[in-house]
């Protein structure tokens, strides 16, 4: 498969500052996405922390590792690089007064061949463009969630909830936090969307569909997430990462000559 990354962040029409922090590295096919949280700027200290930190080892282990790196491994390497990026920010808060209580949502994915080994932590998400179809797949650590999955509330009531932001778990708020993390296969075509809640909370998943579903540029779809966001009151920091899928170039050439196009 051929992976194209492209990230794009934006501090929203409410907020001076961005505690949002995004990471691509194209070499190793990773992406990492988070959310921070916490008085002053300790949620810009916090989501940055983050992203540096698990870019930078998760890049360094895979880059070392190689092809003959199994799945597990990988997985494994993830969740080691997430627990000393939970411990280095739980650290951090207890150090400084003023950065005490920061914590910040996660998600981070590696692509290896057909494959997308994806963590997340909170309601940062993942969303899946596949033949047209807008699928979320991860779900939210978050209250909320817990009161649809318990029956409590309706996804449509939900929308309107005013506790949305309320996650049940975050990184470097305690001194151990769980990783969730699937596998999922990948095809040629697919597009993918992690983005934070000030894309999720503003624009509805059937208008985060159309924007995407678009024959336009990258660069161009996520300019208009983010702009979709902010004409919708842009009340949060916005931030997105797509990453689009296509065949081999290889391949297509031989599919090209199979069907006797240039």
């Amino acid at each position: 498969m051929q992976y194209t990354f492209l990230a794009k962040t934006d501090p929203g029409r409410a907020r001076a500052n961005n505690e949002d922090s995004v990471a691509i590295d194209p070499a190793t096919q990773t992406m990492v996405l988070a959310d921070g949280m916490g008085g002053y700027n300790a949620g810009e200290i916090a989501s940055g922390m983050a992203t540096a930190f698990i870019k930078s080892e998760m890049g360094r282990w895979l880059s070392e590792a190689g092809h003959a790196a199994t799945q597990r491994e990988v997985r494994r390497a993830m969740e080691i690089c997430v627990e000393n990026a939970n411990l280095s920010i739980f650290n951090a808060a207890n150090a400084n007064a003023a950065y005490a209580g920061m914590g910040t949502t996660l998600v981070v994915g590696v692509f290896r061949q057909d494959k997308l080994l994806l963590g997340h932590i909170g309601d940062s998400r993942c969303y899946r463009l596949r033949d047209g179809v807008l699928q979320q797949i991860t779900k939210d650590h978050s209250l909320l969630q817990e009161q649809i999955d318990a029956g409590l509330i309706s996804p449509e009531q939900a929308a309107h909830s005013t506790i949305k932001n309320l996650v049940t778990r975050a990184v470097g708020v305690d001194e151990v936090v769980l990783l969730e993390v699937n596998e999922h296969a990948v095809q040629a075509g697919d597009l993918y969307l992690v983005c934070s809640d000030g894309l999720s909370d503003m624009v509805d998943d059937a208008s985060i569909a159309r924007i995407v579903c678009t024959d336009r540029e990258l660069d161009h779809k996520a300019g208009d997430l983010i702009e979709a966001a902010n004409a919708n009151g842009g009340r949060d920091n916005i931030s997105v990462i797509l990453v689009e899928v296509a065949e081999p170039s290889g391949r297509r050439g031989l599919l090209s000559r199979i069907l006797g196009k240039p």
